[in-house]
């Protein structure tokens, strides 16, 4: 392959970033974008944020819907927004802040506990005019550290 064919691929590999597009990108239809690394104290509460976008057209009710894995890509479904659902290991910890219709929002967990040190993934599922139902996932996810609170912290 001749440098002038080399070079547009290599660029085009170097905007990559954790496994998705850093920006959204005209030739790819899809993308989803987390953090890498949060932490928050024992205890306390953390706001993980979310935004995703598409190309594809809506369909006339698009009926986006919202789900949160965690541990590894393929792991326990820990929330949904339809059918409503929370892992029975987050019950009253979990508050999705997200707008109906809007492409950007958070998970919030509170009273974290040492067991939800893990790795979160925000999955999306919309109803297009075209492509049907479009399903996606962040790649690398969020990895939360719980570190201890300053009320456990020795003076």
């Amino acid at each position: 392959m001749g440098l002038p064919l080399l070079l547009p691929l290599l660029l085009s590999l170097a905007s990559l970033q954790a496994g998705h597009w850093a920006e959204p990108n005209p030739n790819v239809d899809f993308g989803m974008n987390q953090p890498k690394k949060l932490s928050a104290p024992k205890g306390g509460s953390i706001h993980i944020p979310f935004s995703f976008y598409y190309s594809w057209e809506s369909a006339k009710v698009p009926n986006v819907r919202i789900f949160w894995r965690w541990k590894h890509y393929h792991g326990e479904f820990i929330y949904n927004t339809t059918p409503p659902f929370i892992h029975k290991d987050f019950k009253d910890r979990l508050l999705l802040n997200w707008t109906k219709g809007g492409q950007s929002g958070s998970l919030q967990i509170s009273k974290l506990r040492w067991e939800d040190e893990s790795r979160y993934f925000c999955r999306v599922e919309v109803d297009t005019l075209r492509k049907g139902k479009q399903t996606w996932q962040s790649i690398e996810g969020t990895t939360l550290t719980v570190i201890p609170s300053e009320s456990s912290c020795p003076a």
